[in-house]
């Protein structure tokens, strides 16, 4: 059996480095791939269909996914198609390409949260600023701001609030890119802003924290601060079904307590940070994941290569 575990990944950093301790401490090596390096041999020699790097004579039980790279339209494509085939070809994939589709798609993540009955905030996705004015106008002019999201993106990074005195943006200012995605803004108190990040592994919550913010951006990559948090009764379950609305392995859920105490998931990461969520809770996230991981692996059969 080859112990070795491939972690998709461009930049393994303080995260890899975490995963890697406690592979090795579970007897397996982990290797850093990037999914640009991997590549489709439909038909051919007797290798694998699937080509990654160092595992041409035969695919691994299971690859960790911690990061598909950016690019072109068909090559963010053939990246996925990649880890789609990797699990069409019985090899577990985690977070596997649906998951991280639907995910990285804020889009796509509201539309399932909301059919699934999960409380999110109204939410427009619209090529047309025509359509995209509309409701600027609509809701600001009500008194009730929103906020317009690069629809890729993470760590609140080309996140604004937009009010009636906010100069709407166009289609060629930074992260608007011709199109629209916008919300309502959920407050969480003026002055004393604040979220939740629950970090969820096989449906099960296993560890939670508040982020407070001086500024309504509340991520760690913006200066919030953590305080842990029990990973139980309402903002638990709501974080659960969150993951479960997504089809997701596991994930970091933010959720936002509006004004009337009324929470609400704001995203479902599928390849979440969980540094400043293991320095408040103590908690060894990485073990916790490759834990699950390997029974993921052990519970599969054995492998047959595909040429």
């Amino acid at each position: 059996m080859d112990y070795r575990i491939p972690v998709f990944t461009d930049d393994p950093g303080w995260h890899g480095k975490r995963l890697k301790e406690v592979f090795a401490a579970r007897g397996y090596e982990a290797v850093f791939i990037s999914l640009k390096d991997c590549a489709f041999n439909i038909g051919g020699n007797g290798q694998p269909a699937v080509l990654i790097p160092g595992f041409e004579n035969g695919l691994p039980k299971g690859v960790f996914v911690r990061g598909v790279p950016g690019g072109t339209l068909q090559q963010v494509i053939a990246r996925l198609d990649v880890l789609h085939a990797l699990k069409l070809l019985g090899v577990v994939v985690y977070n596997d390409g649906r998951a991280v589709e639907r995910t990285v798609d804020k889009a796509m993540t509201s539309f399932l949260l909301h059919l699934n009955q999960v409380p999110t905030p109204q939410t427009w996705v619209c090529e047309s600023r025509h359509q995209a004015h509309d409701v600027y106008l609509r809701e600001t002019m009500a008194g009730r701001p929103l906020v317009i999201k690069p629809l890729f993106g993470s760590q609140g990074q080309g996140v604004r609030k937009l009010t009636r005195e906010t100069p709407f943006p166009v289609p060629m200012e930074e992260h608007v890119d011709g199109l629209y995605y916008l919300q309502s803004y959920i407050d969480s108190g003026e002055g004393a802003w604040h979220d939740h990040r629950v970090f969820v592994i096989r449906g099960h919550a296993v560890a939670a924290m508040i982020r407070h913010g001086s500024h309504w951006v509340n991520n760690v990559a913006q200066g919030g601060r953590c305080e842990v948090i029990t990973a139980e009764g309402e903002l638990a379950q709501l974080a659960e079904a969150a993951a479960r609305a997504v089809s997701v392995d596991y994930c970091g859920v933010d959720i936002i307590r509006g004004r009337d105490g009324r929470p609400y998931v704001l995203e479902v990461n599928s390849i979440p940070a969980w540094k400043g969520l293991q320095g408040a809770t103590g908690l060894n996230v990485a073990q916790l994941l490759v834990d699950d991981f390997l029974s993921c692996i052990h519970a599969q059969p054995a492998l047959t290569v595909v040429s």
